[in-house]
């Protein structure tokens, strides 16, 4: 049996993200999307994908590489959520940093011209090692390998104003997750 998968791999990095409601079940009020790229077509960088209150419901991405933003759009981001498949939202540049134990507590900083965004994800679970392969599902054109830290409590700040909204718990195949957790180790495959 091969070790090695198939697919052609197409990226490789990070995507923690948060989503908050103010019910359980109900629509998101915040929804943020954060990569840490290490590879891909187009580069290495970050970018995060945010729409909340705090953003007046409407999408805003930050990135230090837009070449890579608008590959993620057209690609694995934009399948993932059909609203940032626009290439025609603006992209603000800012610098990226991040602190923390995965085991523990995880901070993404994200720092603009005008905006200063904290995401922090907090009492976290038992990683999940999650394998796909593309097509698997449908609408799912890729494949995924990626390690998921489930958050069970979030805190995500623009200039020093939280989102209102909470994470609430899931199960995903018979395990505890949650509505945000921590991606690290994803790869994304396509079939050759």
């Amino acid at each position: 049996m091969s070790t090695v998968d198939p697919n052609r791999l197409i990226m490789t990095g990070e995507n923690p993200f948060i989503r908050l409601a103010q019910t359980d079940g109900g629509p998101n009020t915040t929804d943020a999307s954060f990569w840490r790229v290490i590879t891909c077509p187009d580069g290495p960088g970050h970018v995060l994908y945010l729409k909340s209150e705090l953003t007046d419901n409407s999408w805003r991405i930050y990135s230090d590489n837009i070449a890579m933003t608008r590959w993620l759009q057209k690609t694995v981001q934009g399948m993932l959520n059909a609203d940032l498949k626009d290439t025609t939202i603006p992209v603000i540049d800012a610098e990226f940093s991040k602190e923390g134990d995965p085991r523990y507590f995880w901070t993404e900083r994200v720092i603009s011209q005008s905006d200063e965004i904290d995401l922090t994800w907090y009492d976290c679970g038992a990683p999940l090692l999650v394998h796909t392969q593309p097509n698997q599902a449908p609408d799912r054109p890729y494949g995924v390998c990626t390690v998921l830290i489930p958050a069970h409590g979030t805190r995500l700040t623009v200039n020093g104003v939280q989102a209102s909204g909470s994470a609430y718990p899931r199960e995903r195949e018979g395990k505890p997750f949650s509505t945000c957790a921590l991606a690290f180790s994803e790869s994304w495959t396509e079939q050759p």
